[in-house]
């Protein structure tokens, strides 16, 4: 079986930067990978909301419903039309992703019953304000990279992120720039981009007492070998308690992860799912 500490850790968004992938591939792609004994590492197939209106023709109706969660970029105004569309599809809506403009708060998003409903929380003075928010209502979402450095927030701002939604008992997934398993600098842009086992420790180490300093630490450990060692000395109770915090991240690549996960030793490749 899939370890429970990597069972739906990776989201495809293959159709997002800087995969891009098209719909038409992204469907197939996801639709073929069913069957294969890594399936239950996958989470949803992420995609924008204006993606809705052109996958109904990609999708047999008499077929298994394809699990999605779908962004709205433009803010809790969109999420009705979500719905609507969802509800006339073929899919198994999942989750939505709510971005917040400036003029836009939590407290707008109406969403059903059962419906996993993640906030982007902003990277400006808002965040303490919108985290406040979210508590015993929603999920959060934190952006961890992206198409420009800027856009990759520094150790210290991501493990004080992290250590306010454990503090808070705020569920949270991340999305873009995690595109490796351990932190590195990306050869061809510089770019100091985070890992995603990197994060699954500093969550692990803040539930567990630590400081946000240590999670900072964690963050910044480039040492594959050493961070498989501290993967590997986490029991099942901290798994548990580990995913159950940090949920997911989304990925435009599901074979990087993968691949990774397998050299490290954190999978067993071809283990059935």
């Amino acid at each position: 079986m899939i370890p429970a500490l990597v069972a739906g850790l990776c989201d495809d968004a293959a159709v997002f930067p800087p995969g891009n992938a098209s719909l038409p591939d992204a469907v197939r792609a996801y639709r073929e990978r069913a069957g294969e004994w890594y399936a239950g590492m996958v989470g949803p197939l992420v995609l924008p909301a204006d993606a809705l209106a052109r996958l109904g023709e990609l999708l047999p109706p008499d077929g298994p419903r394809l699990p999605v969660s779908v962004t709205l970029p433009g803010g809790p105004a969109g999420l009705p039309g979500v719905l609507t569309a969802a509800a006339e599809l073929p899919v198994e809506l999942r989750s939505v992703e709510v971005a917040l403009p400036e003029s836009a708060s939590p407290d707008e998003i109406d969403a059903p019953e059962g419906l996993d409903v993640y906030v982007e929380v902003p990277r400006d003075a808002r965040r303490a304000e919108v985290l406040e928010a979210l508590t015993g209502r929603y999920r959060a979402k934190f952006r961890t990279g992206g198409v420009r450095a800027d856009l990759y927030p520094e150790e210290t701002e991501l493990a004080e992120s992290i250590a306010a939604v454990v503090a808070a008992g705020v569920p949270f997934k991340a999305t873009a720039g995690l595109h490796h398993a351990v932190r590195n600098t990306d050869p061809e842009t510089g770019f100091e981009q985070h890992g995603f086992l990197n994060l699954l420790l500093a969550t692990d180490a803040l539930l567990t007492g630590g400081t946000t300093a240590r999670a900072r630490e964690l963050l910044s450990e480039r040492d594959g070998t050493e961070v498989a060692r501290l993967v590997g000395e986490l029991d099942d109770d901290r798994v548990r308690a580990t995913r159950a915090a940090f949920l997911s991240f989304g990925t435009c690549s599901i074979g990087e992860p993968l691949a990774e996960l397998v050299e490290l030793g954190v999978l067993r490749e071809g283990v059935p799912a």
